[in-house]
């Protein structure tokens, strides 16, 4: 008897109820139901993945599609990518009236030794405050008494590393200091040096080398006397000897941001660049010149203080070290709280054209005979500026833009200017070569986004995702949903690189001791640093700007948790590779047909990889305890038929490197030559 039979159902209003084999039959339909349910869920989906590389059909990406954006946010710069140890080195930092504030500056024996406070004697006349130490003890303790500085939540102190020390002091009669670096508790000395200072009216600038012998992460410099007497100090600095290309930059980030291979750094924000208020906006005249004249501000948007080591100059110059073309994000008279009417915004756009002088002047220019006695005599190559940042809907901005646009289009007709309203869904009012699109949502959002560039008009202006990112919950600390949201996002960017020109994640940085914005690319502390699964991603993208994309067409049932893109490109090598990157943002695993239509050359297995993001579960973090839980791992592809047959892992980023016959490497060179031909 068929099951279907047996179970014949009677309805509620029949007098005969449950005949005596319904119920048995009923729990055996609920059975296999369950299983296949079961089943349904664990079965493995299958999908098609046809990339077409006709040669005809082949678009080059922009150069500069991949980049970063660096802003002065979670101590990314100050206390992060700027390896001056001592913070608040100028004692300015508690505002220019005294006494002030000296934090985190603190002394060293009781209030009967020792009585320090800041007057207003400093030799720069731009930063004019200065630290007055009286000692007052006739019979001082053996070790001294003085000041200590902490740094950035302790300075990192390695054996057998040099750090170079400079200050300025001065003092009416001969005082003999001792300059050491210790443990936070100043009982470990890791290196020290005896100083005597000739008593003078004068300051004086002292310059020494100290070399540890010992390793300790969160030191602290300290100088300390036993003399009674009065010294003065200003502008006490100490930076590793070994910083990157001897530029100032801590040498571990930076190789982080190498690896990425970045096409453009976009600096210095961001809200960092508006401010609360424009009188604690970020200045780029006062952030130039010797580092001691430097007056340094407090950036009231993320509330802590930088004294400007890292300026405008620094940028550039990082810029150059990466490889990357610079983009400067200026103020144009706005900050989040007040605005320059637009019939006053003049002295602004001067100030601009100044910086642009700066940056792009000859030597003998009035400005860039400025960057030439900082050590570049010869111009930046800086295409990119920004003019504001999210301010589109201010009341002032169109009117402040138009002002900044003509006047450096009449000055610099090369450099390209970017505006900070949306043109990806209509028309601008205004000109313009590129618009700012920023978009921070949850992972779903942010994945269902990845055609947002598929409708955008191709006759406007370039598009620059200059901050992206998955934020709120879940996103974590840096989560791999975030990640796969992210590199779906990216694949839509890459497929849609003729009107996407630029796109960089946002923030960079974060110190974990001041996580201001999360989640974030690298984390790091005084010694320590890892990437999240988002900058892991990024990895992989890494060799887009600059190669071919191809049309990609994703055929199957379970295409709405897949997202895809194609491009071929060559190693240092000269050797070519089809990349095909999918990203299975579904909870199934995906058995996935790879087909090429127009590929002019066959696969090679033996060259072929395969390279997988994924982890056990779909919030998984990286973590100073464990900073690669969470990163792409490659292997080699057996076979020609297992790289074009694969198994997507569930919540997964995949990228597919097949490697190419010779022959491809003239079709591509043909396809960049007649690009260039039609750009020219």
């Amino acid at each position: 008897m068929s099951c279907a039979g047996a179970c014949k159902w009677k309805g509620m209003g029949s007098k005969e109820g449950f005949s005596e084999t319904t119920i048995p039959c009923l729990l055996l339909l609920f059975c296999l139901g369950c299983k296949c349910l079961a089943s349904e869920f664990a079965v493995t989906q299958t999908a098609t993945v046809k990339v077409d590389a006709t040669p005809e059909l082949a678009r080059k990406i922009p150069d500069t599609l991949f980049g970063l954006f660096f802003e002065e946010i979670n101590h990314a710069g100050a206390g992060g990518i700027w390896a001056e140890l001592v913070s608040n080195r100028g004692f300015e930092a508690g505002g220019p009236h005294t006494p002030s504030n000296i934090h985190p500056w603190s002394t060293i024996g009781d209030d009967s030794s020792i009585f320090v406070a800041t007057d207003r004697s400093s030799c720069f006349s731009r930063n004019i405050i200065a630290l007055r130490m009286e000692v007052l003890c006739n019979d001082c303790p053996a070790d001294g008494v003085g000041i200590y500085n902490p740094g950035f939540w302790g300075m990192n102190i390695e054996d057998g590393k040099t750090y170079n020390l400079v200050f300025y002091v001065k003092s009416p009669e001969t005082a003999d200091l001792r300059v050491s670096l210790t443990s936070p508790d100043g009982l470990q000395n890791l290196a020290s040096i005896n100083i005597t200072v000739s008593g003078t009216s004068n300051w004086i600038k002292m310059e020494h080398k100290l070399v540890a012998e010992g390793t300790n992460r969160t030191s602290r410099l300290q100088i300390t006397t036993n003399k009674k007497g009065v010294i003065w100090f200003d502008q006490i600095s100490l930076m590793p000897a070994d910083t990157y290309r001897g530029h100032g930059f801590r040498t571990d980030l930076i190789s982080m941001l190498l690896d990425l291979k970045p096409r453009f750094l976009r600096f210095p924000g961001g809200c960092f660049v508006e401010g609360e208020w424009l009188r604690n906006a970020f200045r780029w005249r006062e952030s130039i010149g010797p580092w001691e004249e430097r007056p340094g501000h407090f950036g009231d948007v993320w509330h802590y203080w930088t004294d400007d080591g890292l300026g405008y100059y620094e940028y550039l110059q990082l810029s150059e070290d990466l490889g990357a073309a610079p983009v400067w994000v200026f103020n144009n008279g706005i900050s989040h709280h007040d605005e320059v009417d637009t019939a006053v915004i003049a002295p602004f756009v001067k100030d601009v054209l100044d910086s642009l002088e700066f940056a792009k002047g000859s030597a003998n220019s009035t400005w860039g005979s400025v960057r030439a006695a900082m050590g570049h005599p010869e111009p930046f190559p800086l295409k990119y500026v920004a003019i504001g940042n999210e301010d589109c809907w201010k009341k002032h901005y169109r009117g402040n833009y138009l002002k900044f646009y003509n006047a450096i289009r009449e000055a610099y007709p090369d450099i390209q200017m970017i505006s900070n309203c949306d043109g990806s869904s209509r028309r601008l009012d205004h000109p313009a070569d590129l618009f700012d699109f920023h978009v921070y949502t949850d992972s779903r959002t942010l994945f269902s986004m990845r055609n947002t560039f598929d409708r955008t008009s191709r006759d406007g202006p370039k598009a620059f995702v200059s901050e992206y990112a998955v934020w709120q919950h879940d996103a974590g600390k840096g989560s791999l949903l975030a990640s796969l949201a992210e590199a779906a996002f990216l694949t839509g960017l890459e497929r849609n690189s003729d009107i996407v020109q630029m796109a960089s994640y946002a923030p960079l940085f974060v110190n974990s001791n001041d996580r201001k914005w999360n989640p974030d690319a690298i984390v790091f502390n005084t010694w320590q640093h890892y990437g999240t699964p988002s900058y892991w991603m990024q990895t992989l993208f890494r060799e887009s700007s600059g190669a071919m994309v191809h049309p990609v067409a994703i055929n199957s049932r379970y295409s709405g948790s897949l997202a895809a893109s194609a491009i071929t490109w060559q190693d240092s090598g000269n050797n070519s590779f089809l990349r095909v990157k999918i990203v299975n943002f579904g909870w199934h695993t995906v058995t996935v047909r790879i087909s090429t239509i127009g590929l002019q050359a066959s696969v090679n297995a033996l060259g072929s990889t395969a390279t997988v993001l994924t982890s056990g579960n779909v919030m998984d973090e990286n973590s100073f305890s464990h900073p690669k839980k969470v990163v792409p791992v490659k292997r080699q592809l057996r076979n020609a038929a297992e790289s074009m047959q694969v198994r997507l892992a569930p919540h997964s980023l995949t990228s597919f490197d097949l490697a190419l016959a010779q022959s491809t490497l003239v079709t591509l060179a043909e396809k960049n030559d007649e690009y260039l031909r039609s750009e020219i």
